[in-house]
């Protein structure tokens, strides 16, 4: 595993390569967008030109994209060029996608004698920053172990959710729930913002209370209550409401084809698209805080 190829270097992938550089891999990175490639240069990556020349003798692929098509897209563009994929390479793709994307990537690189998992990845911009990302990971446990290691450069937990196609069935579990959990604790904080309460002490309160929960305790979405949250940073970095509405919607489509019942996770996918449409579809998703105040963009 000594040269590594990166696609997308996002707010998520940018930080995820460069963990991967500093742990003294050989990483060679392809973006559209050449400020992040010049980044990652400056750190001690290479750059490519082209997808192909990025993949080039690569032992491991890595992709961190936005959406299915483009995962699909960049793969079948790969095979469709003889030998330019490495025969026994491994690719981690750790976008958050449909699981039937996942299987048809796999088995459109197992047809080029190249291994595939999912890794789709939880812990936001600063556990991409700081290296302790939880991965979800759906493949065979070979494949997983052979993965491990170098998971461990960009994580702290990574789990073997499944065969392939679990690890995007986790995420969007997670992130349903994780929405749900945001939604509750913004009502809660304005409830008792309305009634004269202070939304440190009452923040306070609950945290130490059966109310106690990541998005209150961790990723406080009432300004100034969390110096370091997104919140007290006008909404900026983090993870972008239209990113959760994506992957709420890929949770909803995974419960229809499953037949499972989803009441509050339709609710804030619901609600998630209300704060899209007001505008505020590029802040963090605890901005959902000010749609519940009835603020307008």
């Amino acid at each position: 595993m000594n040269q590594i190829a990166f696609f997308g270097l996002g707010n998520m992938g940018g930080p995820m390569a460069a963990n991967l550089v500093k742990a003294g891999y050989k990483v060679r990175v392809f973006d559209l967008v050449p400020e992040s490639v010049t980044k990652l240069v400056e750190l001690g990556a290479e750059s490519a030109a082209t997808p192909s020349e990025a993949v080039k003798d690569a032992d491991v692929v890595v992709s961190m994209l936005p959406a299915g098509k483009h995962v699909h897209g960049l793969y079948s563009q790969l095979t469709e060029q003889p030998n330019t994929l490495k025969q026994g390479a491994l690719v981690i793709d750790s976008s958050t996608i449909d699981v039937a994307t996942s299987k048809n990537v796999c088995q459109l690189l197992a047809t080029n004698n190249v291994s595939f998992i999912d890794a789709p990845v939880s812990g936001g911009v600063a556990g991409a920053t700081n290296g302790t990302l939880s991965f979800m990971v759906g493949g065979s446990s070979e494949h997983f172990e052979l993965a491990k290691p170098l998971l461990e450069k960009m994580g702290k937990n990574i789990f073997h959710a499944g065969e392939v196609g679990a690890g995007q069935i986790a995420k969007v579990c997670n992130n349903m729930l994780l929405s749900i959990l945001m939604v509750g604790t913004s009502e809660a904080l304005q409830l008792g913002i309305d009634n004269g309460m202070d939304p440190t002490v009452l923040s306070e309160i609950m945290s130490k209370s059966s109310g106690s929960n990541w998005t209150l305790d961790v990723y406080n979405p009432c300004p100034g209550v969390m110096e370091t949250a997104p919140a007290s940073n006008g909404y900026h970095g983090g993870f972008m409401t239209d990113l959760m509405l994506k992957d709420l919607g890929l949770a909803m489509d995974t419960a229809s084809k499953s037949s499972s019942s989803t009441p509050l996770g339709a609710i804030a996918r619901n609600l998630y698209a209300m704060h899209s449409r007001s505008g505020a579809g590029t802040k963090d998703f605890s901005s959902i805080f000010e749609l519940l105040q009835g603020k307008s963009y």
